[in-house]
């Protein structure tokens, strides 16, 4: 049987954390998934093989290999990966631009792309597998990943203002133009665009995008008929042509298709060639 846990941390880790997750037991039929972007980032560990595959979207036969413990970067598109490697494993979900205070570099160097934990934590990532193998419960497990958060945050870093102001209002129930933000904020626009991605790892209008897509996703979950011409009008979509064309570039499925095939986990799409 599936176990699926989430804890939510607390101040000061809840200024740039969703939530953590656990996931053990978990066997799908399918051997591989779509994870569909949100704007966010995540760090997933395997606790059972010291192994994450990530398939390449263009040819399936090819893949890369990562240690048991990897930081996925902020996605313009779906990612595929390897179901195998999810049999039991946990995460941590970061807020979008909520990754700056634990990771010394720009995060649109990870746009895209994932990296070995390793490579950014040296052999801190490793210490921290083997005591989350250790760990016989959830809860210590998500104390013990709490714990070394807490000690690799850097505290005096802080949020630019103009990108805590435009994540604010990207999330607000009412779509608003980046250049209504550009008017409220004291910075040029390109020089807004520069500090947004290198807090957050996309473009302000590649963020508002995805963000309009996930409003899709929520709006539809759960919902046995839909109609998607309603759907695109109240998510902002100009006509139902620009509204499928985001939507496959994001999930890589027409509406109709993502609605048949779309799985219980938030964003993972069942895989099927």
């Amino acid at each position: 049987m599936a176990i699926f846990r989430t804890y939510h941390p607390q101040p000061p880790l809840s200024d740039f954390i969703r939530t953590f997750w656990l996931y053990k037991g978990y066997k799908p039929p399918h051997e591989m998934e779509r994870v569909l972007p949100d704007g966010s980032m995540e760090l997933v560990i395997n606790l059972e093989e010291d192994l994450i595959k990530v398939y390449d979207q263009k040819n399936y036969d090819r893949f890369k290999s990562f240690s048991g413990s990897l930081v996925s970067g902020p996605h313009s598109n779906f990612a595929v990966i390897d179901t195998a490697c999810q049999a039991s494993t946990m995460g941590v979900h970061f807020k979008p631009g909520g990754t700056f205070p634990f990771f010394n570099l720009p995060a649109d160097e990870l746009r895209n792309e994932q990296v070995s934990l390793d490579t950014l934590w040296g052999p801190k990532a490793a210490e921290i597998r083997e005591q989350l193998l250790e760990a016989e419960s959830s809860v210590i497990k998500f104390r013990i990943i709490e714990h070394h958060l807490l000690e690799m945050m850097d505290r005096d870093s802080t949020q630019h203002p103009a990108v805590m102001f435009a994540l604010m209002k990207f999330h607000l129930p009412h779509e608003l133009k980046i250049a209504d933000i550009n008017e409220q904020i004291n910075l040029s626009p390109r020089r807004f665009i520069q500090v947004f991605k290198n807090e957050v790892g996309l473009t302000p209008k590649q963020f508002s995008r995805i963000q309009r897509f996930q409003k899709v996703l929520q709006i539809i979950k759960g919902r046995e008929q839909v109609n998607w011409t309603d759907i695109a009008f109240d998510c902002g979509y100009y006509d139902q042509a620009h509204f499928i064309h985001d939507f496959k570039s994001y999930s890589g499925l027409s509406p109709k298709s993502y609605h048949l095939h779309h799985g219980k986990q938030q964003n993972h799409v069942p895989f099927f060639e």
